[in-house]
């Protein structure tokens, strides 16, 4: 197996978090992982909000998060990455338009998932959610209203080991070769 694969093996959600600080440096590495990502048209329409401040953490899980599924426990993840779209009007309007295909989406999810594996290699816990509120995110990231909020990543140590509880479908049940 190669060392991608274990890495992409190692990683799993993590809901439980120790409150220690995750260094600046990591949190750059993450970042840069994000950039790197590959999109339509070389548009990169991601945009990311670093959010450390215990407050405003709060206010996402309390305001941003749509009730229903309780997230308490993103509340000690000492780090939300915010990720947003930023769309331009040929690739991200009139492309999906024409095709079906909602390019932004397909743009921020690879940049996420650079995110999670970069973090992931420096022996970080992560964890995506979608179940937001996109417009009271915004308001507590201070975006403007051109970039919609789309997932949150929780980043920080895992407070135990983070194993993947989830089996894998057989690749023959989702693999069709022509």
């Amino acid at each position: 197996m190669s060392n991608f694969l274990d890495l992409v093996k190692r990683r799993a959600s993590c809901r439980a978090y120790k409150t220690d600080p995750v260094p600046r440096e990591l949190i750059d590495k993450i970042l840069e992982a994000a950039m790197e990502a590959p999109s339509a048209c070389n548009r990169q329409p991601w945009r990311l909000a670093v959010v450390r401040d215990a407050a405003r953490r709060a206010e996402i899980v309390s305001k941003g998060f749509i009730p229903g599924i309780q997230m308490r426990w993103a509340s000690a993840a000492p780090v939300f990455l915010v990720l947003g779209i930023e769309k331009s009007f040929i690739t991200h309007k009139v492309a999906p338009a024409i095709s079906g295909v909602d390019y932004p989406l397909l743009d921020l999810g690879i940049a996420g998932e650079h995110a999670v594996l970069q973090a992931t290699e420096s022996g970080l816990g992560t964890c995506w959610i979608g179940w937001i509120k996109p417009k009271e995110v915004r308001r507590i990231v201070d975006w403007p209203s051109d970039i919609t909020p789309q997932a949150i990543i929780t980043i920080g140590w895992p407070a135990k080991p983070v194993e993947r509880k989830t089996s894998r479908l057989p690749l023959s049940d989702i693999v069709k070769e022509c």
